[in-house]
């Protein structure tokens, strides 16, 4: 049996790069929304969909093997993002309004559950606050784009891709800051 200190270092050591993998994916998806954003509007939805199930894949991964962390935030979020990316595979020529929704409500649902996380973290995880702040630009562009739903396809196309790029960026830096706490870990235990 695992005492608690390995039990956070295994933790940490498998979630350094399952973060760091959704965090370039969300790049990924970003790059190429800002790249396209002239291109049909049925790209964004298939991009987004895409990233959505990936996105939700790996969050449900990570919620069911995690030993530390509240899993029940992690597995809502994974929920959350694949029936997003479900739906916007499925909806047969969405109207930009219906996507912005979705993408807004997908948005604001996943930036609540990481901020939950994060608060349920402070104890376990140093500068979970960067945990938090990708909650809130989460939320925060949830809510300007259903303040602005007249929005057109390139600006939405825009938005999403910068809000991609931030939030991935912000991903990949947490998960190499949890594997340096693992390689920290280890030297201490050594």
């Amino acid at each position: 049996m695992l005492d608690e200190h390995e039990r956070h270092a295994t933790y940490r050591q498998w979630r350094w790069w399952s973060i760091v993998l959704r965090g370039l994916a969300a790049i990924v998806f970003g790059i190429f929304a800002l790249a396209l954003p002239g291109s049909a509007f049925f790209s964004l939805v298939l991009l987004f969909g895409i990233y959505a199930i990936a996105d939700g894949v790996l969050a449900l991964a990570l919620g069911s093997r995690a030993p530390v962390v509240p899993r029940g935030a992690l597995i809502s979020r994974g929920i959350i993002s694949i029936i997003a990316g479900i739906l916007a595979l499925t909806m047969p020529g969405p109207a930009g309004l219906a996507l912005l929704i979705l993408i807004a409500a997908w948005a604001i649902a996943s930036g609540i559950a990481e901020v939950v996380m994060a608060i349920k973290l402070r104890r376990e995880l140093a500068h979970e606050w960067l945990l938090g702040l990708e909650g809130a630009l989460s939320v925060a562009f949830g809510l300007v784009l259903l303040l602005s739903p007249l929005a057109g396809a390139i600006v939405l196309a825009l938005w999403v891709g910068a809000f991609a790029l931030v939030l991935g960026g912000m991903m990949v830096v947490t998960g190499f800051r949890l594997r340096s706490m693992q390689h920290h870990d280890l030297a201490a235990a050594a």
